[in-house]
C-alpha cells in the first residue's frame, strides 16, 4: 500500500509540473505578444498562442495543451481585445475570433497528441516485435536446456531491467535452475511459485494467501500442460506492471516454455536412442558371450564325457589329449570371465589402484611367466635396460595389462614371427611396447579397438569378447597413463603404453 501512494503521489507530481509548463508557455507567449503588439495586427496574435498550444501538445500531452489554449484564450481577451485589462468583450467579431481560437487550439492539441501517441504506440510494438524475435532467434539456436534458460534469464533481465529466475520440477518440488545474479527466494515465495504451478494460475489470483510476496509468478505453460515458473522482481513490488509489458512478459514466458519443452523432448529422444542402442549392444554382447562361453563349456563337457564314458576304452595318449583339452578350454574359460569381471569393476569405479614403485624387468618377467604354455614355440625378444628408473604402479594390474597385450600379439600374428617387448623413457616418461608382425588393424579402427566389445573383423575369425583392450586402457587410465595403437612398418602393429615417473608424481 505504502509503495501504492507513493507511486500515485510521484505521478500526481509529475502531472502538476506539465501544468506548471504549460503555464510558463501561455506566460511567455503573452510577454512575445506585448513586445510585438506594436508591429503586427492583434488579429495575428492569435498564432503566437497557437503555436504555445502545438508546442504543448507536442511535449507535454492532451491535458497541458487543453489548458494552453484555454489560458491563451483568456489572457489574449484580458490583454489584447479591448476593454483592456478585463474580461469583457466589445464587439461581436472579437467573440468569434476567441472562440475560433479555442475550438482551433483545442482540435490542434487533441489532433497532436494522438499522433504522438500513436507514433509512440507503434515504435513500443517495434521494439517489442524486435526484442521477440532476437528472443526467438536466440532461443532457436540455443542447444540444451542450460542454454536456453541462460538466453531466457539474459533476454527478460536486459528487456524488463528486472531480475528473474526460472524454477522447474524437480521431483515432488521446484528448484531454481537458473537467476539473475545475487537473486535468491524466501520460503514463501518458494510456496508461491509451488502454489502456481500446480494450480496453473497466475500469481496474482494467490495474492492472498501469500501478502509478502515480492515476486511476479508466471506459469511457463505448453499445450502439454506447465513445465515450470518464472519469477519476476518487479521494480516497485505490490505494484502490478502495465498491461503492455504484462503482455510482452506473457509472450516471453510463452516462447520459453516452448523451447523448455522442446530441451525436454530432445532429452527424452535421445535417452531413447540410448536405450536402443543400449538393448543393441546387449543382445550383441549376450550373443556374443554366449557362443565364446558355450565353446569351452562344449569342449569341457564332451572331454569329461568321453572320460566317463565306460564303454568306451581309451588309450593313454587319447586320455592325456581329452584332459589337456579340458584344462586348455578351462584355462580359457576362466580368462574370459576374468575380463567380463574385470570390465565390470572398471566401469563401476571399483578399480583400487595401489602405486608402489616398481622394477620394469620384473613386471615383464612376471608377465612373460604369467602366459606360460601360451608362450611355447613363440619367439619373444624383450629388450628391457637394466638402468631404467623404479615407476609407481600397481603391479598385479600393470602385469595384467601385459599378458593381455602379449595375449593379443599372439592371436594376430603368424607362429613363426617374433614378438617384441621393449621399455624405455621418454619425455620424462616410462614407454612400454609390445610389437608384433601380424596382418596390421585398418587405419579408421586405431582408436577404436580400445572400445568395449569392438573387434576387428578378420578372415581367420579368432575367438575373443574385445574386452582385453578395453581392459588395458582403464587399467593404464587409473594410472593417469596413455595407450594407443599404431602399425609398423613392414607389416604388424605396435601397441604403447606410457607412465608417469616418480619426479613426475612427486611434482
Amino acid at each position: 500500500m505504502a509503495n501504492l501512494i507513493r507511486l500515485n503521489a510521484q505521478k500526481l507530481w509529475a502531472r502538476l509540473g506539465r501544468y506548471l509548463l504549460s503555464l510558463a508557455l501561455v506566460v511567455a507567449a503573452t510577454l512575445l505578444g506585448v513586445s510585438v503588439r506594436a508591429f503586427i495586427s492583434p488579429t495575428n496574435l492569435h498564432m503566437i498562442y497557437l503555436v504555445a498550444v502545438v508546442i504543448a501538445a507536442v511535449y507535454l500531452g492532451r491535458g497541458p495543451s487543453i489548458a494552453t489554449a484555454v489560458l491563451g484564450v483568456l489572457i489574449m481577451d484580458f490583454f489584447f481585445v479591448p476593454p483592456f485589462l478585463t474580461f469583457a468583450v466589445a464587439k461581436a467579431e472579437d467573440i468569434v475570433t476567441l472562440a475560433g481560437l479555442l475550438i482551433v487550439g483545442i482540435v490542434i492539441s487533441t489532433l497532436t497528441t494522438r499522433v504522438r501517441e500513436e507514433a509512440d504506440a507503434a515504435q513500443r510494438r517495434e521494439t517489442q516485435a524486435i526484442e521477440l524475435y532476437q528472443f526467438s532467434r536466440d532461443l532457436a539456436s540455443a542447444i540444451g536446456l542450460e542454454d536456453i534458460l541462460r538466453v531466457v534469464v539474459r533476454h527478460v533481465s536486459q528487456s524488463f531491467g528486472r531480475e528473474i529466475t526460472i524454477l522447474l520440477p524437480e521431483g515432488s518440488t521446484l528448484q531454481p535452475q537458473a537467476s539473475s545474479p545475487g537473486m535468491t527466494l524466501g520460503e514463501n515465495e518458494t510456496a508461491l511459485a509451488i502454489s502456481v504451478y500446480e494450480h496453473s494460475q497466475a500469481a496474482d489470483q494467490a495474492m492472498a494467501t501469500y501478502p509478502t510476496r515480492t515476486l511476479l509468478y508466471l506459469p511457463l505453460r505448453t499445450g502439454h500442460g506447465v513445465v515450470g515458473i518464472l519469477g519476476v522482481r518487479p521494480s516497485d513490488p505490490g505494484v502490478p506492471p502495465a498491461s503492455e509489458q504484462q503482455r510482452l512478459l506473457e509472450s516471453f514466458a510463452t516462447q520459453a516454455a516452448l523451447a523448455i519443452e522442446r530441451a525436454k523432448l530432445a532429452e527424452q529422444a535421445r535417452r531413447a536412442q540410448m536405450l536402443e542402442a543400449t538393448e543393441k549392444l546387449q543382445a550383441a554382447l549376450l550373443n556374443s558371450i554366449s557362443h565364446d562361453l558355450r565353446t569351452p563349456l562344449a569342449s569341457i563337457t564332451g572331454s569329461l564325457s568321453s572320460l566317463q564314458e565306460e564303454a568306451v576304452q581309451l588309450d593313454e595318449a587319447t586320455r592325456r589329449s581329452l584332459l589337456e583339452n579340458a584344462s586348455a578350454e578351462a584355462e580359457r574359460l576362466n580368462h574370459l570371465v576374468g575380463n567380463l569381471l574385470d570390465m565390470t569393476r572398471i566401469e563401476a569405479g571399483a578399480l583400487k589402484v595401489t602405486e608402489e614403485l616398481c622394477e620394469v624387468q620384473d613386471v615383464v618377467g612376471s608377465a612373460l611367466q604369467q602366459m606360460g604354455d601360451r608362450l611355447e614355440g613363440r619367439l619373444v625378444q624383450a629388450d628391457v635396460p637394466a638402468n631404467l628408473p623404479l615407476v609407481p604402479m600397481d603391479f598385479v594390474l600393470i602385469v595384467h595389462v601385459l599378458s593381455n597385450l602379449l595375449d593379443n600379439a599372439l592371436k594376430y600374428s603368424p607362429a613363426d614371427q617374433p614378438i617384441e617387448v621393449c621399455a624405455g623413457v621418454t619425455d620424462g616418461r616410462l614407454e612400454l611396447q609390445v610389437a608384433d608382425r601380424g596382418i596390421g588393424i585398418p587405419p579408421e579402427d586405431l582408436t577404436r579397438v580400445f572400445d568395449k566389445f569392438y573387434r576387428v573383423q578378420r578372415p581367420n575369425g579368432v575367438s575373443g569378447t574385445g574386452l582385453g583392450l578395453a581392459i588395458c586402457k582403464g587399467i593404464i587410465e587409473a594410472h593417469r597413463g596413455e595407450i594407443y595403437a599404431a602399425n609398423r612398418d613392414g607389416g604388424g602393429t605396435v601397441i604403447t603404453v606410457t607412465l608417469p615417473l616418480v619426479q613426475e608424481q612427486a611434482a
